[in-house]
């Protein structure tokens, strides 16, 4: 989900990364010796005071899974085995972000490159593993042209997002070996996720003209407009029992929002600073807005029950790019910070047992801005 998408974030003030999405690549590694560059010499898991906080509660037992460069989206497999992510780690792609899976018990991503199910083309965001905890599901401009896009940069002090309307949604075994395209139409069709149920597909698309939530069948046939409304929908999750949507957006009020959103979007831009955390059900009736806290809240998942959905936001950083975890309820009541690292936390997925949440953080990077995944036990 591209902001999902997302690692743009932490290329400039860090207001967003999507679903759906890709963060910049600046290292500060020149500056470090060899031997502090060799994964050898460097400990199997860092001291749990530079990766656990004292204040997150939630966590425990946490552990670091990548060490390099930008990583984001991670999303476990149904059997909760595997994960797949996207990473834009120069020593595994061209560049810009491709998709990897990986087990998260017994692999070490400073001895071995994790397994790409991508084509190495273009760019990928948003992937997600198909009930059968083989095949991956992500989107991918690789059709439009096999070099990774031009990304837009920030415009009258404002952080752009790019919309690509070559990314369509495809299916890759794990020998990466692309086994079926699922969308075709013209525009962008990307952050797919599917239902624990494993009947339906949920994604964002622009062939209505807007950026909109869309649903199709596990086979991408029956696609159905979820949402309506003017501005961006993205990022959707399922809920445990697959019965509705948690989705960020934004819903530009004023002419001049309104004006600079269909500029932008006519452009393939978005400029996602100010969105709001979304459900409906999966038909899209009984839209609900559940924040109402200003700047950028996005990437929710729901909690294990079902009552709740945990979310980044930096609605709380006084420098308007930290970004956190927080949870509330879904009735928009008992707002509470989950993570506390000072400048990124982003993208929660819970494991489909309720036992484990994985995350991307800024944490223990060594002074550099590479954002690598996390992942904890779960403590009520």
């Amino acid at each position: 989900m591209p902001l999902k998408n997302s690692f743009f974030i932490m290329k400039s003030l860090r207001l967003f990364s999507l679903s759906f999405i890709v963060l910049a690549f600046i290292y500060s590694f020149t500056q470090l010796s060899k031997s502090a560059l060799s994964p050898k010499k460097m400990p199997t898991e860092a001291a749990k005071d530079s990766i656990l906080y004292s204040s997150e509660k939630h966590f425990k037992n946490v552990r670091q899974l990548t060490f390099a460069a930008d990583n984001a989206e991670a999303y476990f497999s149904f059997n909760d085995k595997k994960i797949t992510f996207q990473s834009n780690n120069k020593e595994w792609t061209q560049g810009c972000d491709q998709i990897f899976t990986m087990p998260i018990q017994g692999f070490d991503t400073r001895e071995k490159m994790p397994k790409m199910i991508s084509t190495s083309e273009g760019r990928t965001t948003c992937s997600y593993y198909m009930p059968n905890n083989k095949d991956i599901l992500f989107a991918s401009t690789h059709l439009g042209a096999k070099t990774c896009p031009v990304e837009a940069s920030r415009s009258g002090g404002k952080y752009l997002w790019n919309i690509y309307d070559t990314y369509d949604i495809f299916v890759s075994n794990q020998k990466g070996k692309i086994i079926k395209r699922l969308t075709d139409t013209p525009g962008y069709d990307a952050e797919a996720t599917i239902s624990p149920k494993g009947d339906l597909i949920v994604f964002t698309s622009t062939r209505s003209g807007d950026l909109e939530l869309w649903t199709m069948n596990i086979d991408g046939s029956n696609p159905k407009q979820i949402t309506s409304g003017l501005g961006y929908d993205g990022g959707a999750f399922f809920s445990p029992d697959g019965k509705k949507l948690v989705f960020r957006a934004s819903r530009p009020q004023t002419e001049v929002e309104i004006k600079e959103y269909k500029t932008l979007l006519a452009d393939g831009l978005v400029a996602p600073t100010n969105m709001e955390i979304y459900t409906c059900n999966i038909d899209g009736s009984d839209l609900k807005q559940i924040t109402h806290l200003g700047k950028a809240n996005w990437a929710p998942y729901f909690h294990p029950s079902g009552n709740k959905i945990v979310f980044s936001s930096n609605h709380a950083g006084s420098r308007g790019f930290n970004f956190n975890l927080f949870m509330i309820n879904t009735d928009g009541t008992g707002l509470e910070k989950i993570s506390a690292d000072n400048t990124f936390d982003a993208f929660p997925m819970f494991s489909h047992d309720g036992k484990k949440i994985i995350f991307s953080s800024n944490r223990n990077n060594h002074g550099t801005r590479d954002t690598n995944l996390f992942i904890a036990d779960w403590v009520e």
